[in-house]
């Protein structure tokens, strides 16, 4: 108090409670009653302490939100990398098949509605639907790594209700071993069969 000046209570008031509440040189402060009240009259009036006087040590670990949140984030990584991986020929045979039964039943229903006959036939560039006006249906492959197989003849889609059982190889051109095959049974519609032994088709 020796070094303040005399109108430095006028000035500044609560610099002047403070340190006139302040310990003699050399003793160690306890913390909490009239000392508190003096140094931190704010945080008194609003029934709070220093920060560093309530600070509780934590227990360590995660709670399970986070672990169920690392989880997801993992599961989605994981299969971000499988298909990332995929081989890109397997995919663009798949692509095709898929494509070529939902064409295959579309001109089926059409030779169905309008009593003309249907054939399906494989050609150097792709294929076609004989019977069908020429803009009727798609006749070409969207990638060019797929042909159909030497044993895969033409198929009959109608106009009878029943068929008869049909079916058709396509074959990975960069793979050769890979091959998918397109059956029916005259009754239900074309499907993928993944392995299926080719049997010759009716023509």
């Amino acid at each position: 108090m020796r070094m303040l000046a005399a109108g430095t209570r006028d000035i500044a008031p609560t610099l002047a409670t403070s340190c006139a509440a302040l310990p003699p040189e050399g003793a160690v402060p306890a913390w909490g009653g009239p000392a508190l009240l003096l140094i931190a009259p704010t945080l008194a009036a609003k029934g709070a302490s220093p920060r560093w006087l309530t600070t509780k040590r934590r227990h360590g670990g995660f709670t399970l939100l986070e672990l169920l949140i690392v989880v997801a984030i993992m599961a989605v990584a994981t299969a971000g990398v499988g298909l990332s991986l995929r081989d890109s020929s397997a995919t663009a045979l798949e692509r095709e098949a898929q494509r070529l039964a939902a064409l295959l039943e579309s001109a089926r229903a059409q030779s169905r509605m309008t009593a003309i006959p249907v054939r399906w036939r494989a050609t150097p560039t792709g294929f076609a639907f004989e019977g069908l006006p020429d803009s009727a249906l798609p006749s070409n492959w969207l990638g060019h790594d797929v042909q159909v197989a030497a044993d895969s003849g033409t198929v009959v889609l109608g106009p009878e209700p029943v068929i008869g059982p049909q079916q058709i190889r396509l074959v990975s051109i960069s793979n050769p071993g890979r091959s998918l095959t397109l059956a029916t049974d005259g009754v239900r519609p074309f499907s993928v069969q993944a392995g299926a032994a080719a049997t010759p088709a009716t023509p």
